[in-house]
């Protein structure tokens, strides 16, 4: 009889710690990651203050712009007008500040951390890492895990879907700090 009630606490000790794991694993999983608060702390500098005004040094004309230090997108029509603008949420790694042109898309794909994606404007590439927006078939913001490089630029669906109609093949995106 001995031998049997230790048996069940070892297995009832050994289901606790396993229960234990699996939730500390999810709270990991849905826990911000330190570089990225770092960033948004960079980001948010004491006496700045992030502006949704087109930055005046992004060019002329119709064009994507997308500024990396504010995490926001104007999408410019051919009269300097802005027809929309957004926030989105970065990859791990950014795009060098310049002009670029819409070089490839996809209506769907699987993004670099491994998502489904849709609404896919890819404009560049660091290294091995392709640079575009896109947008999460499930509509989360997944935080990108800071250990793994990826390019992808998340938008809400409705700012995906706006991107996606605006930014065809060859379309101008300029990238400003």
């Amino acid at each position: 009889m001995a031998g049997s009630s230790a048996t069940i606490v070892a297995g009832l000790t050994a289901a606790a710690l396993t229960t234990v794991g699996f939730l500390a694993l999810r709270a990991s999983a849905t826990a911000p990651a330190e570089p990225r608060a770092q960033a948004a702390a960079a980001k948010a500098a004491p006496g700045r203050t992030r502006s949704l005004a087109l930055p005046a040094s992004s060019g002329v004309g119709e064009r994507v712009v997308y500024a990396l230090d504010d995490d926001r997108v104007w999408l410019v029509g051919p009269d300097g007008r802005v027809e929309r603008t957004f926030a989105v949420a970065p990859g791990t790694v950014d795009p060098v500040p310049g002009s670029y042109a819409v070089t490839s898309r996809s209506s769907t794909a699987t993004g670099t951390d491994g998502v489904p994606v849709e609404h896919v404007v890819r404009f560049t590439d660091v290294g091995d890492v392709v640079i575009g927006f896109s947008a999460t078939t499930d509509g989360s913001m997944p935080v990108p895990d800071p250990e793994t490089r990826t390019g992808g630029i998340r938008e809400t669906p409705a700012d995906g879907e706006a991107m996606w109609r605006f930014a065809t093949i060859g379309q101008r995106i300029v990238v400003v700090r």
